[in-house]
């Protein structure tokens, strides 16, 4: 748990070649929209990123924690434009905390991680530890899936890099601080061998995330210092050293104001050969967000991360690549919850209970849980936060719920706020909630208090969460709702949105029903739509 005592900001000399701006932000012209892509390129909470090539796509897998389905893969076809296209991990089949089941996984779960490709079967791997006790290894022929488990390793290869050599075996680099690297048999199902390979020197510190190349017949573990640095040790000898260290950047700028040091990410070579650095931003109370930056060599073989004015750039030269075979699918928009299954941008808080829920062009949840409680409500189907600004409104059909139930809009997190439906004693009102919170053991210590509400009637209403994520400083989120969808009411205060890093994931709206009393009341929610300004 190193990396939870690992903020303190070090000493060091940033590194990097400047690389001039060319062309204007993409806030101007198309042309020069077309010309140059701006950081960050996901403004959503996508962390400890892996990144690949396979043909002319990229693919790149995030950590989620407690949330499930876990590990989004993300695509693109031009490494600035990006779709979620499925998840490596079905559920988190990995104990009953996971399904709150008398406790509960908050801030556990899907770690950094790593995805490959291995071409010799055309075959996705996706590997990780859970709860510091075993890895995990999910396979799948396309990243949509189905993914399904390939096998368990009792060592935990803690934020482990997945390298699938040229002669097709399989290796994997891992730890913290004390790193190692273990190779794996034929078929990806057990470990061969495991040998320490490097001891990072003191001068340095914490070294982690490991992400492992062979680039031009060299042996790479690119690592993280957690939360102000990026380092690379190289070997020519083989995968299990010997290597040395080089420091690719330390507290180097980022490109997000108020927001933290761009690190571990993962390296991506172009069609073309270019090389890129896709890394994280610590932007809270967002989360952390992706941003790339271009990647030269230098002569005897060590990255060199291209900044501008002497940091990581807002704004760079799109990469050279072929026209996309299409456009991907916003991150934003309108959700009606078409067909009968969820997109791949909603992942729920800890593992759903699907007897509960469906979904038939419209979504209903249906009470999962008892409690007054809704850190250990079941069934809270969470979306991610559009940076900087942006806007959550859902349709609300409340006809069916029951005496002690609630239902709504939150804004989710380790402190969190709500607008929602309470219907008691056959009244029947909608309201403002604040001060849901927990403590840094995850315990809730606030089950909330009402801030205000107005009676309703009818059985339809629109909710309304909008946030303001830029880091820096607390952020305030603002509730409301309306009963024609149009005209829309201030229902509250405004909830100032917390900005402590030691949750991990940033603040996501969340829709939630829960009982209070007794189980069988439902809602409905036939639109969801997140808007930016």
């Amino acid at each position: 748990m190193d990396r939870r005592r690992a903020l303190a900001a070090g000493a060091g000399l940033v590194t990097g070649a400047v690389l001039p701006l060319a062309g204007a932000p993409r806030t101007a012209a198309a042309a020069a929209a077309a010309a140059t892509y701006t950081n960050p390129v996901i403004w959503q909470d996508f962390a400890d990123i892996d990144i690949i090539r396979v043909g002319a796509t990229y693919y790149a897998s995030a950590s989620t924690m407690h949330y499930s389905p876990g590990a989004p893969v993300l695509r693109s076809y031009d490494l600035v434009n990006w779709e979620i296209a499925g998840h490596s991990v079905p559920v988190l089949d990995f104990g009953a905390k996971y399904d709150l089941n008398g406790a509960r996984g908050y801030v556990r779960g899907i770690w950094a991680s790593s995805l490959a490709y291995r071409p010799s079967n055309r075959t996705f791997y996706w590997l990780g530890q859970i709860d510091f006790a075993r890895t995990y290894v999910y396979t799948a022929t396309a990243v949509e899936g189905p993914w399904s488990r390939l096998t368990t390793i009792s060592t935990p290869y803690y934020d482990a890099g997945l390298l699938v050599d040229t002669d097709d075996t399989l290796y994997v680099a891992y730890g913290n601080t004390t790193i190692s690297v273990a190779q794996l048999s034929p078929d990806g199902r057990s470990q061969v061998r495991t040998q320490q390979v490097f001891t990072t020197p003191s001068s340095v510190g914490t070294l982690e995330g490991s992400r492992f190349y062979k680039i031009n017949g060299q042996y790479y573990i690119f690592l993280t210092r957690p939360a102000n640095g990026q380092y690379i040790l190289k070997s020519s000898s083989g995968p299990f050293g010997p290597y040395t260290m080089r420091q690719v950047l330390l507290d180097l700028r980022g490109p997000i104001p108020g927001g933290g040091v761009p690190h571990q990410g993962g390296l991506v070579q172009t069609q073309g050969g270019a090389w890129y650095y896709m890394a994280f931003v610590d932007a809270y109370p967002g989360g952390r967000m992706p941003a790339l930056a271009p990647v030269t060599w230098t002569a005897d073989g060590w990255p060199v991360v291209q900044l501008v004015n002497g940091a990581w750039g807002t704004s760079y030269p799109s990469p050279a690549v072929p026209t996309p075979p299409r456009q991907v699918m916003p991150m934003t928009g309108v959700d009606t919850f078409d067909g009968t299954s969820l997109k791949p941008r909603w992942e729920w808080n800890h593992n759903p209970d699907n007897t509960k829920w469906s979904v038939d062009n419209g979504l209903t949840l249906r009470t999962a849980t008892v409690t007054n409680d809704l850190y250990w409500a079941r069934n809270t189907l969470t979306h991610r936060i559009q940076g900087p600004t942006s806007t959550a409104t859902v349709q609300l059909d409340f006809s069916a719920m029951r005496d002690g139930d609630r239902a709504g809009l939150a804004l989710l997190r380790d402190s969190s706020a709500w607008i929602g439906v309470r219907r008691d004693g056959g009244a029947t009102r909608v309201a403002m909630v604040n001060g849901l919170t927990m403590d840094g053991n995850w315990n809730t210590t606030g089950t909330g208090t009402e801030a205000a509400s107005a009676p309703v009637s009818g059985g339809r209403l629109w909710l309304r969460a909008s946030a303001d994520i830029r880091p820096g400083s607390a952020r305030p989120g603002t509730f409301s709702y309306s009963t024609d969808g149009t005209n829309f009411t201030r229902l509250g205060p405004s909830f100032s949105m917390g900005n402590d890093w030691r949750f991990f994931m940033g603040y996501r709206f969340a829709l939630f029903a829960y009982a209070t009393q007794a189980l069988g009341g439902s809602v409905r929610v036939p639109r969801f739509e997140l808007s930016t300004p």
